[in-house]
């Protein structure tokens, strides 16, 4: 179902909303999470597929330095939207947001929906191939796109679109109280049960889940797979632009300055060639044009995809985190499933020594020696042992519900894991197209630049005559 044999593209079939009232100026964007699920459409889809009931399109624009002079200086962005979501008052909401708001947003909306792939944020402290400090126009940009790609991310997730953080996020005009009453009252926080007071032995993070589901397998193959194409990807690509534009070569390395070294080399022939002196300086042009076009390209085109490709690697990791919570669920129910198991062994081992029947139980050595430790402490009367069956009966009976409980929630974590993965798959297919349509944009921009800038130069370097 995830595997590399999917054809990633022709599936990207989605039409943009033809609400009337929001479809003024350029049209909305294409993909998943700018639609809306039709009678029709819902009437042929299955119980994992996901339901959008609008459509958010959302940009961050306008950065600008918040108290310049001063040591708190930051960033503001104006963050904007375009939806039809009943959830929202406005249809264009607006406010101006800084980075720590955006992490504020990633991270509780991580809590609060922790079966959803959240989107991660970039790094605070490092943009790849991008120089100077952290107010520089460069770095504003940059930060800037990868702050709407994360916005975008979200409106596209037919849960996380329709969430009162996000709606609160483009709307309140009083953010830090938003905030504050958000950690003071989080959603969906369930009190503590029998599991948390388990000890962290039993619940062992490292161990393996013991009757692995097959559809999860495939998923958690599905993205090794993905993951290992992009790293790939990354590290070709990474290669590329090194070698044709990264400046911090050795001499021959760089084909951006191999093109300008062999201008300079060129125009200097003209000067000994007078007969030729004008075309060769032409030539020299071209040479200069190309060096730049090559530049360029690097620019607009190869670090953005690389940008865009790390991106979707951290991504994807995100989807790795919900299949591996989705493991720990059904592992917990699997080792309270076993203590449960123990605790009642327990207490029929206890029932057969009182009942003078302790020899046909089969529990084997380990009770012999339970038995004999508890005479020698002294706790091997009829009393003590009623006791002990009573305070496991009470164990026994909360051990129950929260195996029905752990069960319950594991089934229904794996119902909303098998729902966000198809909103992944979706999600990374809109993107891929989008990423792999911007690079071969950039290229074809390129080449036909480069096409006429040589095409210009032949006719010149044909009229020279040499005689012989």
């Amino acid at each position: 179902m995830f595997g590399d044999e999917d054809d990633v593209f022709d599936s990207v079939t989605w039409e943009s909303p033809a609400d009337p009232t929001y479809t003024s100026g350029p049209s909305p964007l294409s993909g998943p999470g700018f639609r809306l699920n039709t009678e029709e459409n819902e009437s042929e889809q299955g119980p994992h597929d996901p339901k959008w009931e609008g459509y958010l399109i959302t940009s961050v624009k306008d950065p600008v330095k918040e108290l310049a002079e001063t040591k708190d200086a930051y960033v503001s962005y104006l963050v904007s939207a375009k939806t039809n979501l009943s959830i929202f008052s406005t249809p264009n909401p607006s406010s101006r947001r800084r980075f720590q708001d955006f992490v504020f947003l990633r991270n509780h909306l991580a809590k609060d929906f922790p079966a959803c792939v959240v989107p991660p944020l970039p790094d605070k402290h490092r943009l790849e191939y991008v120089t100077g400090d952290r107010f520089s126009p460069e770095f504003m940009e940059r930060r800037r796109l990868d702050l709407q790609r994360f916005l975008e991310r979200l409106s596209r997730h037919p849960i996380l679109q329709r969430s009162s953080l996000l709606r609160a996020f483009f709307e309140s005009s009083e953010w830090h109280v938003t905030m504050h009453r958000h950690v003071a009252h989080p959603p969906g926080e369930t009190p503590p049960g029998v599991i948390d007071s388990l000890s962290d032995t039993l619940l062992n993070a490292f161990s393996r889940v013991r009757k692995p589901d097959e559809r999860f397998l495939a998923m958690r193959e599905g993205v090794d797979k993905f993951e290992e194409g992009i790293t790939r990807s990354e590290r070709l690509w990474g290669r590329v632009r090194s070698r044709t534009n990264d400046g911090g070569l050795e001499h021959g390395e760089d084909l951006t300055g191999d093109y300008h070294d062999l201008a300079v080399a060129v125009q200097g022939l003209g000067f000994l060639e007078s007969g030729i002196t004008d075309p060769l300086n032409h030539f020299s042009n071209t040479l200069l044009e190309f060096s730049a076009l090559l530049r360029h390209l690097t620019q607009t085109t190869t670090d953005p995809f690389l940008v865009h490709l790390h991106s979707l690697l951290t991504y994807s990791h995100a989807n790795r985190e919900v299949l591996k919570l989705r493991d720990q669920k059904q592992l917990d129910f699997e080792e309270l499933s076993e203590y449960l198991s123990g605790v009642t062994s327990e207490r029929d081992r206890l029932a057969a020594v009182i009942s003078g029947h302790a020899g046909s139980t089969g529990l084997g050595l380990s009770a012999y020696f339970k038995d004999k430790v508890d005479a020698l402490r002294g706790a091997d009367d009829d009393r003590s042992r009623v006791e002990r069956m009573r305070k496991l009966d009470t164990k026994i009976k909360e051990l129950q519900d929260a195996v029905t409980t752990a069960h319950e929630t594991s089934d229904a974590f794996s119902d909303e894991t098998l729902k966000e993965q198809t909103i992944f798959q979706y999600a990374k297919e809109a993107e891929m197209k989008e990423m792999l349509g911007s690079l071969a944009d950039g290229q074809i921009e390129f080449y036909k630049a480069a096409m006429e800038e040589w095409e210009r130069i032949i006719p010149i370097i044909q009229r020279i005559r040499v005689d012989v």
